[in-house]
This record gives structure tokens, sequence and C-alpha cells, in this order.
């Protein structure tokens, strides 16, 4: 007998990362030499002085139920980093503390967004955008963007498209997975259009520490039309807690009473253990921030350069983050040893996968036919090792 699912089940993709993440273990547990060049987190370990904190957090205690919306000291920390950060003061009710930056997005847009509203998702998107949108109700809307500008919003494109059905529109900088980093000026000129328009505007600014050639700057800092503007950020990239499961959403208090509501009735608390390793890592030493920044910057460089050394292949370097995004769309309509016809990045991807044992991420996940994503959170002899596989693969397609 089948099972009936949801219409919402129907509705949603499966994450696609994350399969090629557990096929990458699958392969390596049966004895393959696999480079991952899929992976979406830091290679580092968390910070010995994180760790403590959380060791610490066990030992007095804090393994038990906290307020649903975080810890009042984390929200403390959190006001503490913000008020560096952007010269704002946030309150308590302002803040949202959630199980991941992902779970804050989610959450965001089932506070939000109803059946019939439009939302702004700009392609190549992060591959859960549209479907936060889609678990919500609404409908997403996708816009182009430029690639020879740190994929900077195609406004042409976005004017053409809008209607009055549009609620919102979300931002993604630095972004995964272009690792663009946006202008001042497209940003300035994104909120100038969402003050015009009512839009709501949502900030993923989950790679806020990791901008290499310019200053990052919080969304609040640009906004001079008292937009209604909801930033999230994560302890996940900047701290190397991927694992420990805390993000958290700066916004309006009446819109985080409506993220609380929802929240608590779905996770009764952020990991309390997380919550208190997060504190330390808020207000503790930030130097193994800045050395991995440093080290994500040297990989940059050399990843840049030997994507650029690979025939047919074109890569502009990211402002932030830690991926590339080059165009590998000479190789598409090729056909493999076998005679099989590479039709998209899906089956570029596969391919890649069997014949040079790398992984990489398929560019139409992301809503960008032609491209791949790429990891450098791995060392450099790696990533040299790796594209040299890839260049082999690549000279045996006709």
């Amino acid at each position: 007998m089948s099972k009936k699912f949801s219409n919402l089940v129907e509705k949603i993709k499966p994450s696609f990362t994350l399969q090629m993440t557990a096929r990458a273990a699958e392969l390596r547990a049966q004895g393959e030499d696999v480079i991952n060049f899929g992976v979406g987190e830091p290679d580092f370990n968390t910070p010995d002085h994180i760790i403590e904190a959380g060791k610490k957090a066990m030992v007095d205690g804090y393994t038990k139920y906290t307020p649903g919306s975080g810890m009042l000291e984390l929200k403390e920390a959190i006001q503490t980093k913000l008020k560096d950060l952007t010269g704002i003061n946030y309150n308590p009710e302002n803040i949202i503390v959630s199980n991941g930056g992902k779970q804050s997005l989610s959450v965001v847009c089932q506070a939000l967004f109803d059946s019939g509203d439009k939302v702004v998702v700009f392609s190549p998107y992060w591959v859960s955008f549209p479907e936060f949108v889609t678990i919500a109700g609404a409908e997403p809307l996708f816009v182009n963007t430029i690639p020879t500008k740190q994929f900077e919003p195609d406004f042409d494109d976005l004017l053409n498209k809008i209607d009055e059905s549009v609620k919102g529109v979300i931002i993604n900088s630095p972004s995964n997975p272009t690792g663009g980093v946006w202008s001042d000026d497209a940003i300035i000129k994104l909120l100038k259009l969402s003050k015009e328009n009512n839009w709501i505007v949502i900030s993923d600014e989950t790679y806020e520490e990791l901008v290499y050639d310019n200053e990052f700057k919080a969304i609040e800092t640009l906004d001079k039309h008292n937009c209604e503007i909801i930033t999230i950020r994560s302890m996940s990239k900047t701290y190397a807690m991927t694992g420990w499961r805390i993000g958290y959403t700066t916004a309006d208090s009446d819109i985080v009473k409506a993220m609380s509501k929802i929240q608590g009735q779905t996770t009764s608390c952020p990991n309390a253990i997380g919550q208190r390793a997060s504190i330390a890592a808020l207000l503790g030493d930030q130097q193994p921030v800045k050395n991995m920044k440093e080290k994500f910057r040297n990989r940059r460089t050399v990843m840049f350069n030997e994507l650029n050394s690979l025939k047919h292949v074109q890569c502009d370097m990211p402002g932030g983050a830690f991926y590339m995004f080059p165009d590998f769309s000479y190789y598409l309509n090729k056909k493999n040893p076998e005679g099989k016809i590479l039709q998209d990045t899906f089956d570029l991807s596969d391919y890649i996968l069997a014949d040079a044992k790398v992984v990489t991420v398929a560019g139409d996940g992301f809503g960008a036919s032609g491209y791949l994503r790429f990891s450098f959170a791995t060392n450099k002899e790696t990533i040299i090792k790796g594209i040299q596989r890839i260049r082999k693969s690549l000279e045996k397609l006709k």
C-alpha cells in the first residue's frame, strides 16, 4: 500500500547540497579517495574557548529548556555585538534566537507571507530560499542577477516582473552560492524600491565576517528610507559552529512576537548548550575568526587561479564567503566517454564525481544553468589536487 503525503511534500524539493555531501560520504566509506568541493561549512573546528564554554554549560546544568526565543544573556551578548557592528541599540524584544539561521529564515517566512503573496528571490539563490517561501504558502519570484557585478540584481528584470502581489524580497550578501558581495549602491537602490513598494526586506547575513576586499556593512547601516528590515545572522560560518545550530533574527518587536509564536510550537527552545557557547563566541576572543578569515582569503586566491587555468572555464573573483561560481557552460551537451550527453550541470557534476572523484554542486540547483559551485573550505594542496583531477576529466569530453 503506497502512502499518501501532503501537497507540501510534493511542492518542496530535497536539499541536493546535502545529497551531494551524503554521496561523498558513501564513496569514502567504500574506500574511494574523494575530494569534496561541495561542503558548505568551515573545515576548521570550533575555537577552543567556545568548546570549553559548551562543556562548562553541561557541568553547570544548562541542559534544560530555556526561554523559547532564547536566553536573555545571549540576547544581551547579541546586543553588544550589534551595537559595535551597526551602531544601533537593539532591545531584547527585537531579537529571537533559533536553532540555526535556517530555522530563522523558515519561521520568518511563515510569520509574514500567505497564499497569493510573492517574494523576490534573486538567482542564483541558496537552495532553501524558494522552499521557505513555498512552505509559507507563498510563491518565489525569481529575478536575474549580473554575474560580472558580483551577481548584483538586474534591476531591469526586477522592474519587469514585479506586481502588487510582491510582499517581500530576500537579500543574501555575501552570497551562497556565488560568494558575491553587493555594492552599497545596489543595496541602497533595492531598499529604495522596497520602501516605494512597501516590501519587507529579509537580509541573510550569515557570511558577514567573510568579506575580503571591503569592509562589511550591515544592511541597517545603509537604510536611508526607514524600510521594514529583518536581518538573519548565524554562529555557524563565523565561528565554525555549524553543528551547534544557533542563529538569530533582529526585527520589529511585533515580528519577533509572531516568530516566537510559530517557533514555540515547532521547537520548545534553541539548543541550550549552543546558546551558552554562543555567548562565549560573541564576547570572547575574536582572533580565531580573524585567523580563519585570513586562511580563507589565501585559499580564495589559489582556487581562483586554479579554476581559471581550466580551458573554457570562466570564474570571477568573489568578494566573500568561501565559494566560487565558475561558468562551465562550454562543457554542456558534450559526451562523456560512455557516450552520454551532459545535458545540464547535474549531469556534469555527476560525471565529475564519477570520473574524478571530486564533489561539486550543480548550478542548476541554484537557478543558474551552466555554473558549478566550488567551496574552498579545504587546504591549498587539496584544491590543487582536485582541480587537476577535474582537468583530466574535462579532457575526456567530446
